[in-house]
C-alpha cells in the first residue's frame, strides 16, 4: 500500500497532460539544460519560482532555502551558484524573499526555536545592522515587512561578493543580480530595484 499514491497519480496525470500539450516536451528536455536564470528564493511551499514566473521546467535553476539566505559557509549554495554561472552561464540571478516569511517572523522573536536559530542568526544581523530604522517602524507587520526587503538586499549583496560572481565580472560574463520580493496575498511580484552587474 502506498501511503502517498495520490502523488504518483497527480504525477502521471501531470505527465500525461503536458506530453499532449506538447508532444515530445520530456524527451527533449531530457537533453538539455539551458536556462537564464538561476533563482534564490524561500523554501516556503507557497512560493514555487516556476509558478510565479510562469516558465516551464528546464526554464529556472533554482536553489531554495529558509527566507532565502546566502552565507559564504554554506557549501550547497555557493555550489549551485557556482554550477549556475560557470557552467550553465545563466544571465540573472535573481535573489526572491516573500512577505509574511517564517524564518523573518522567527527571527524577530526573543524565543528558542534549537537548531535553526543558527541559521536564523543570519537574519538577526540584518536586523541588528538596520536597527535604528526598523524600530521606528510601530505597526509589527509592516516592520516584518522590511525586514523581508532588506534582507532580499543583503542577500543580493552577499551572491555580489561571492568569488565565483566576482571572477564572471572579472572575465567580462555577462551577469546580473536582482533582489525582488513576492506577495503571496496577491501573488504578484515586486522588484526592489536593486540590481548588480558588476559595472560599478
Amino acid at each position: 500500500m502506498k501511503i502517498l499514491k495520490h502523488l504518483f497519480d497527480n504525477n502521471r496525470e501531470w505527465a500525461r497532460r503536458i506530453e499532449r500539450e506538447q508532444p515530445g516536451f520530456f524527451e527533449t528536455l531530457s537533453k538539455q539544460q539551458n536556462p537564464k536564470y538561476l533563482w534564490i528564493g524561500c523554501a516556503d511551499s507557497r512560493v514555487p519560482a516556476n509558478e510565479i514566473i510562469n516558465l516551464p521546467p528546464g526554464e529556472v535553476f533554482v536553489h531554495r532555502n529558509i527566507a532565502n539566505v546566502v552565507v559564504h559557509t554554506d557549501l550547497n549554495c555557493l555550489s549551485v551558484i557556482q554550477y549556475a554561472v560557470e557552467i550553465l552561464s545563466v544571465k540573472h540571478i535573481i535573489v526572491c524573499g516573500h512577505y509574511g516569511c517564517g524564518g523573518i517572523r522567527s527571527a524577530m522573536e526573543t524565543s528558542s526555536h534549537g537548531l535553526i536559530d543558527n541559521w536564523l542568526r543570519h537574519i538577526r544581523d540584518v536586523y541588528r545592522f538596520h536597527r535604528e530604522q526598523l524600530d521606528a517602524i510601530q505597526d509589527p507587520r509592516e516592520q516584518r515587512d522590511k525586514l523581508c526587503e532588506l534582507n532580499v538586499v543583503e542577500q543580493v549583496q552577499n551572491v555580489c561578493n561571492t568569488t565565483v560572481v566576482r571572477n564572471a565580472w572579472a572575465s567580462g560574463q555577462q551577469l546580473a543580480v536582482h533582489g525582488w520580493i513576492y506577495r503571496l496575498e496577491d501573488g504578484l511580484l515586486r522588484d526592489l530595484g536593486i540590481t548588480a552587474t558588476g559595472n560599478g
